[in-house]
């Protein structure tokens, strides 16, 4: 599927603009959510503005444009990295899971249903780059203490302050994942 392959320019004094962008602009394929994308892009275009602008996948937020936030948190081979410090012509031949991959089928992911039983989220702006990190530390640590929960999520900023329900989210997610029933 290709992304955003530009339309040709009707005005002919825009001729030589096009294929100025045309020679800045590389073909790369990106395997997101398990579809291989193709798209053209700019050299130092972020992993986050091509998801958001170019592929759709709104999910991934962005706030800072830092990599401080946690708000673009995507696993690009089961790691949870910032998108918008990642530049997408560097992700060629990885795995790039966004918030939108999660679910399977119109089916919660057990993180996701932790997410919604403990009120995970409040506003939601934090929860897609806090859901992933969390992903990525239950691949890593199924079974993980509230030290390396935080630790885990410590790239991530939840403005409405609600990091103990973060945690109990956490948890449960980590039990639904072992097989185990969270408690109430």
């Amino acid at each position: 599927m290709l992304c955003n392959q530009q339309a040709p320019r009707e005005n002919e004094r825009f001729k030589d603009l096009d294929m100025q962008e045309t020679r800045q602009q590389k073909l790369i394929h990106l395997n997101v959510n398990g579809e291989t994308r193709s798209l053209y892009v700019e050299p130092n275009w972020t992993l986050s503005k091509v998801l958001r602008n170019d592929c759709g996948h709104t999910g991934t937020k962005e706030a800072c444009g830092e990599g401080a936030c946690g708000s673009c948190t995507v696993l690009i081979d089961s790691v949870a990295v910032p998108a918008c410090m990642t530049l997408a012509i560097e992700q060629e031949n990885k795995e790039i899971e966004t918030i939108e991959g999660l679910s399977k089928d119109g089916t919660l992911h057990p993180i996701q249903e932790a997410w919604l039983e403990e009120y995970g989220a409040q506003c939601g702006f934090c929860s897609p780059g806090m859901i992933l990190s969390t992903k990525a530390l239950l691949l890593k640590n199924p079974n993980p203490n509230d030290d390396e929960i935080k630790e885990a999520l410590s790239g991530n900023v939840c403005i409405c302050n609600n990091y103990e329900h973060i945690l109990n989210s956490v948890r449960s997610a980590a039990k639904k994942m072992s097989g185990e029933q969270a408690h109430d």
